[in-house]
């Protein structure tokens, strides 16, 4: 059997695991392998309206992979992997202008080009935190600017008006005191491959949980992880002294009540135009229980 492949996902748990030795304190061989590359091998440059969901009907080539959860449920529904309904995610995220703009409150953003990620976690918690300041007509959603990273060097580079970001991104907009106009943080969930191995799906998690305690304890000595995924251009600049934990894992069950709450948002919202998967809640997520060290 080969190595358990993992599909880091911009937060600082992965990379904690290695250092500590997390992975082979549960036994688990495996490989970090990063699937979101444009043909052309640019990070998170991968046109318009290509986001998270077009990622998992084209597949993903590793064992596990995150993604916000409205995409994840939908994929999940839709037949491209399982759901680990064991444990999600909370990350910040917001939405960040220059300093110089003109855009102030949420209401400012009424008809202005928001960057964000085509059927990704930004797509979703934008539309829902600007709910209660704009109508549905007033929120303009831009999705030609790519993923994450690209995102933030469109913003820095001057070439849009207002992007929603998270993870490092999000602390690094702050650091260089782009201006933050509303917070938009969002659930995130893992994408298990149909043929990954439970027993190393439940090994990792357990490697996670140690991680999420580490960064609980002593997040500030953890932080300088978030270099290592950002685009070579911008590592110079960064104080990661400055940056927040991120994103954080729940050990609570994705249940069915939120599964079909948030299909039910979506199909409201008319997010998806062919449907959100048939599969049931039992058919769309595996459960394994969370591999626990024994001190």
């Amino acid at each position: 059997m080969g190595k358990f492949v993992i599909a880091p996902h911009m937060r600082l748990h992965e990379w904690i695991a290695v250092e500590k030795g997390y992975f082979e304190q549960v036994d688990l061989e495996y490989k970090l392998e990063d699937q979101l590359l444009s043909a052309s091998g640019n990070r998170h440059d991968l046109g318009d309206r290509t986001g998270a969901y077009q990622t998992f009907e084209t597949g993903r080539t590793c064992d596990v992979s995150s993604a916000c959860h409205w995409t994840v449920n939908v994929a999940a529904a839709s037949g491209h992997g399982k759901l680990y309904a064991s444990a999600y995610s909370v990350s910040p995220c917001g939405i960040f202008v220059p300093y110089d703009s003109d855009i102030k409150s949420p209401e400012d953003l009424a008809n202005i080009p928001i960057s964000v990620g085509f059927q990704s976690g930004s797509h979703y918690s934008t539309i829902q935190s600007l709910e209660p300041f704009l109508s549905q007509h007033e929120i303009n959603l831009s999705f030609a600017d790519g993923l994450l990273f690209k995102r933030m060097e469109n913003l820095v580079d001057g070439k849009v008006p207002a992007v929603s970001l998270f993870s490092g991104p999000y602390y690094f907009m702050e650091q260089l005191g782009f201006r933050k106009v509303l917070d938009t943080s969002f659930m995130m969930a893992a994408m298990v491959a149909e043929d990954a191995d439970l027993d190393d799906v439940e090994k990792y998690f357990g490697a996670l949980r140690l991680a999420q305690k580490d960064i609980d304890l002593r997040q500030e000595l953890y932080t300088h992880y978030y270099r290592d995924e950002f685009p070579e251009r911008f590592r110079d600049q960064m104080d990661t002294r400055l940056f927040g934990p991120g994103e954080r894992i729940v050990f609570e069950p994705y249940s069915r009540e939120i599964f079909d709450e948030s299909r039910k948002w979506i199909a409201e919202r008319n997010i998806f135009d062919g449907g959100l998967g048939d599969l049931s809640y039992e058919q769309s997520i595996v459960t394994p229980k969370v591999f626990e060290l024994v001190n």
